[in-house]
Parts: structure tokens; sequence; C-alpha cells
């Protein structure tokens, strides 16, 4: 090898020792930005699943405990009934068998699907053909139990489509459509509208006139309500990060319990992984609504006779008995006497015969049982 190719070699070499050191110098120079990105990341996480953490331990321990005696059915309950009772698809068998399954249970009201309304509040009559045959029909065989008409819409808070209740005319057609259905027969009207935001106050103006339409009738007004912030001001914080509030203020619950007779709280769709956390959070919610229902005002929590598996609901953990024994802890621990107090059933054409089972062994023959022993 002559001088001159050993010359061009070394300077070969040189300049690959000079890029690879300068390689090296760059990863040394990128690897605190990419430690600084992971420490962030990690950070981050941290501070999302803890708060987690610690909001399914607080439910589990709340769901623990003993519950008061005598918290079981006050025969204020009520069961929400699908469309097929009052569009012609149901017997007279049927009914008996309606009857049969609920005489020896707490409930006293029928919520019975006659809507949907239309986007503008109105009510086509063509949609409930049969209701006054099944009106006779339930009062023959129970005449205990009164039936109301449930009426609901989809409202327009969080898509282009749906019912507006800002407007007038849309909210004269309501109250026109509840008293449509009471000249009808019908011992009630309860409305399910949703998804309604906290603070909505043209649904209280609203409910303020459908209130004189039923008292003129000596009917009842009840409503479907929505779960409570679990922490004050959770709704606004969900809204923001998923734009869907979902909850209701405490204060704006209490605003809608005292402008009816009954509020029915829709404790379930709860996104609780758990039964024992979804039993805890039914047992706070069950306390945040006793503190804010007037006593003159029937309030129920709803329990869920259904059973899919979705996001926000999970069958094997919102179960008939986690819910129950929820509803009476939070009885037991804010106003265990409470006498207009009930659980609801949603809903019938979902129900399961452990589903009735629990409901009869954990709410309605507890008190037998307290009797006897």
């Amino acid at each position: 090898m002559g001088q001159a190719e050993q010359t061009e070699q070394a300077e070969q070499a040189e300049e690959q020792a000079e890029q690879t050191g300068g390689a090296a110098r760059g990863k040394a120079r990128r690897r605190p930005w990419v430690r600084w990105t992971r420490r962030t990341l990690i950070a981050l996480a941290l501070l999302l699943v803890l708060p987690l953490l610690a909001m399914q331990a607080t439910l589990r321990f709340n769901y623990a405990g003993d519950t008061a005696a005598g918290t079981y059915t006050r025969d204020r309950d009520a069961l929400w009934l699908g469309h097929a009772w009052v569009d012609g698809r149901k017997t007279d068998a049927d009914v008996t068998a309606l009857a049969g399954r609920l005489k020896k249970t707490g409930i006293r009201d029928l919520y019975v699907h006659t809507g949907p309304l239309e986007h503008d509040g109105t009510l086509p009559k063509s949609l409930y053909p049969k209701a006054g045959w099944f009106l006779k029909a339930v009062h023959r065989e129970l005449p205990h139990v009164r039936v109301q008409a449930w009426l609901g819409d989809v409202l327009a808070t969080e898509g282009p489509t749906g019912m507006r209740l800002t407007d007038a005319a849309t909210r004269d057609h309501v109250v026109a459509s509840a008293r449509q259905i009471l000249d009808a027969g019908f011992q009630g009207a309860h409305f399910d509208l949703e998804p309604l935001h906290s603070g909505d106050q043209d649904y209280l103006r609203l409910l303020d006139r459908l209130h004189r339409v039923t008292a003129d009738h000596d009917a009842l007004l009840s409503v479907a309500a929505h779960q409570i912030d679990p922490l004050p001001g959770f709704h606004s914080f969900w809204g923001t990060v998923a734009g869907h509030p979902k909850w209701w203020s405490q204060s704006y619950f209490g605003q809608v319990a005292r402008r009816v007779d009954q509020i029915a709280v829709m404790s379930y769709d709860t996104m609780q992984p758990l039964e024992s956390t979804y039993g805890g959070y039914v047992a706070e919610q069950t306390s945040l609504a006793l503190e804010a229902t007037p006593p003159g005002t029937d309030l129920l929590m709803g329990l869920p006779f259904y059973h899919e598996n979705r996001f926000g609901h999970w069958a094997h953990a919102e179960t008939v008995p986690g819910a129950v024994r929820g509803v009476r802890l939070g009885l037991s621990r804010t106003d265990a006497d409470r006498a207009n107090f009930g659980v609801a059933l949603y809903v019938d054409f979902a129900a399961t015969e452990a589903d009735w089972t629990a409901y009869g062994e954990d709410w309605v023959d507890g008190a037998h049982r307290e009797a006897g022993s």
C-alpha cells in the first residue's frame, strides 16, 4: 500500500469516527428530551389513575356497613312498562300475568310508554290505540295501582335534532299533550326528556305549567331525573371533557323535585366496573337525592332490570342486589324513616326472573322477615 493510499484511508477513518462520535453526541443530547417526555407521560398517567383508584376505593368503602331496620319497601315503588301495552300487542292474558307478578310487591305506579312525543311537543293519538283497554284491565286486576303515561323525547341539547324547550310553541304543545293523556284516563304524566342539562330554566318553567294541569285533573306529575353530581360541579367538568354533562347539580335536582309529585332517579348507566362500587355509588346518589327532595315529593331510586353491556353499563356490575343494598345504605344513613320513598324498576320487557327474585327478597320481603323475627 502506497503512502497516498494510507493517507486517504486514515482520513476516511477519521471522518467516520467523527460521524460516529457526532451521532453519539446527538443521541446523548436527545436523551434528556426522551427522559423528560417519558417522565411527563408517567406523571400524567398517575394524575389520571390515582384519583380514579381513590374514587373506586371510596365507593367500595361506601358499600360497606349495616343497613337500618325498616329500610324496605313503603309500597310506593314503580315499574316502567314498554309500548306494547298500549299499541295492541298485549292481551288480557298478559294483563292477568302482570297482575299476578305485581300483587305481592310494593309497586303502586306503572309508567307505561305512551309516546314518544314529536319534536314539536305534540302526541299523535295513533301511538296508543289500546290505552283505554289497558287502563280498564289494570284497574280491574290491580285496583290499588295507578297508571301514568310515560312521555319522552330526545332533546336538541347535544345535537342538531330533537325537541327544543327554548321554543315557547313546543312547550305549549307538551302541556297540551299532558292534557290529552289525562283526558284519556291516565292518572298521571311521567316525563323523560334527555339529555337535559343542569340549570335548564325552560324545563323548570314547563314543569310549573304541567303541574297546574295535573293538579286540575287530580293526577300526578312525575319525572325521570338525571343523577346528581358525585362531586360539586362535576357536570361542568364532564361537559367540558366529554361534551355530555350527564349529571345535575344537587341544587338543580332540588328545584325539579319541588315542582313534581314524584321524581325517579335513573341510577344506572353509571360506568362502574364492580357490583361493590356500583352499590356504593347508588348509596351516595340515594343520600344526595334524599337531601334535595322535599318530604312531600315521592323519591324513587331506579333499579336496573336490564342486562346490556356497553360503555357506561356493565351487567355484571349494575345488578339489582347491588342497587337495593346501595339504596338501603343511603336511606339508612340519611333519612331512614322517609315515608315517600321507593324504587323504580327499569324495564319490564328486559327483566329476568333473577331480577324479580332479587327485588322481592332484598326489598319487599325483608319487611316481613323483620316483622316475624
